[in-house]
């Protein structure tokens, strides 16, 4: 059986890193050969779990006949020219890109990163042996742009998290988690949380978990906590450890997603195990991800999206029904017939 081995530009926590631990252990408890990761950059706490890209097919890491390589795509990386030029076979893991016209004008600086990600996707088709998406969605893309043998198997992310809640959250309220970005949608969140507070619980807090990539997004987000009065019910908390992300599900009483692009989105499947239900605008892959876990809406003003938090937040049945549900979807994403796709999907290889 061949050698599976990883590539990517960053190796970090979340959740490509996440997916990308739980293949290679998929792979070695197979026992169908060796799985190493290589990466352009590699981020603590990854730091000894994956070795430089350029190592491969040196004598430090010398190639071998039967290897094949995955290429795991979210954003152009000389990393993705690397493998292109190898002859070993390669598969393409998908897992979307941002449409540039959410970076523009909050992260100018990242669209050439996009564009050039855009560009080795068409790149690469003709030099792919398999194509595996993460969802139909991003299949679809795939398949707009040349590749033939395309692939769906949902992201590898295994069960909850272990780590213990760390630090103390505030009891109930609204959560989000996803990096501060203009695709994920956090103004949307941020006005239909103030109308929220106006007109169902004036004791209402909103918690947004994530990095902040884009400082001039944040700085239009804390700008509109503040001009709606917000300061004291919203809190952006930036990154966070395993361990505060835990809490932050255990406390929340919903977790509210208005993301206009997702590839897979990840947080809602954390939400699911974590028995927090779902308010979520059905957009990209969302629905395809929820499914019917959860409360999915055709439109997300204001009105629309604190009328359906009430909802949930009020009808313990309501409530109760959707953390069933959500539990139910959890379990499906990452149950036994989820990994062995992953090796049917591979074992596909010409």
């Amino acid at each position: 059986m061949p050698n599976l081995h990883q590539f990517v530009p960053t190796f970090e926590p979340g959740a490509v890193g996440a997916h990308m631990l739980e293949l290679q252990r998929l792979w070695q408890e197979s026992g169908r050969g060796q799985s190493e990761i290589f990466a352009e950059h590699i981020r603590p706490p990854f730091d000894g779990l994956a070795h430089r890209f350029d190592h491969y097919g040196t004598r430090s890491f010398p190639a071998q006949r039967d290897d094949v390589l995955v290429y795991q795509m979210a954003i152009g990386s000389v990393v993705a020219d690397f493998v292109g030029k190898r002859r070993e076979p390669l598969v393409l893991n998908h897992h979307n890109l941002t449409p540039v016209e959410y970076l523009e004008t909050w992260e100018p600086a990242a669209t050439w990163g996009v564009q050039w990600g855009h560009a080795q996707l068409r790149e690469l088709a003709g030099r792919t042996s398999l194509a595996v998406a993460v969802s139909d969605y991003n299949a679809a893309q795939l398949r707009s742009v040349g590749y033939r043998k395309v692939e769906v198997a949902p992201l590898l992310l295994g069960p909850s998290t272990d780590a213990e809640p760390e630090g103390d959250v505030p009891p109930g309220g609204w959560l989000f988690v996803g990096r501060l970005a203009a695709n994920k949608c956090q103004h949307d969140v941020v006005r239909a949380f103030a109308l929220y507070r106006r007109v169902y619980d004036p004791t209402a807090r909103l918690h947004l978990v994530g990095g902040a990539p884009a400082d001039a997004y944040r700085a239009a987000l804390e700008g509109l906590v503040s001009t709606l009065g917000l300061e004291d019910a919203v809190t952006m908390t930036g990154g966070v450890s395993a361990g505060r992300l835990v809490a932050h599900y255990e406390a929340a009483d919903v977790f509210v997603c208005l993301s206009e692009h997702e590839g897979f989105c990840a947080p809602l499947l954390e939400a699911m195990q974590h028995d927090v239900p779902i308010v979520a605008y059905a957009a990209a892959a969302v629905p395809e991800t929820l499914a019917d876990a959860g409360l999915l809406l055709k439109s997300k003003q204001p009105a629309v999206v604190a009328a359906a938090v009430d909802r949930v937040v009020r009808d313990g049945d309501v409530r109760k029904a959707l953390v069933e549900a959500g539990r139910q979807r959890a379990e499906q994403l990452t149950s036994p017939q989820v990994r062995r796709r992953w090796l049917d999907v591979l074992a596909a290889l010409p």
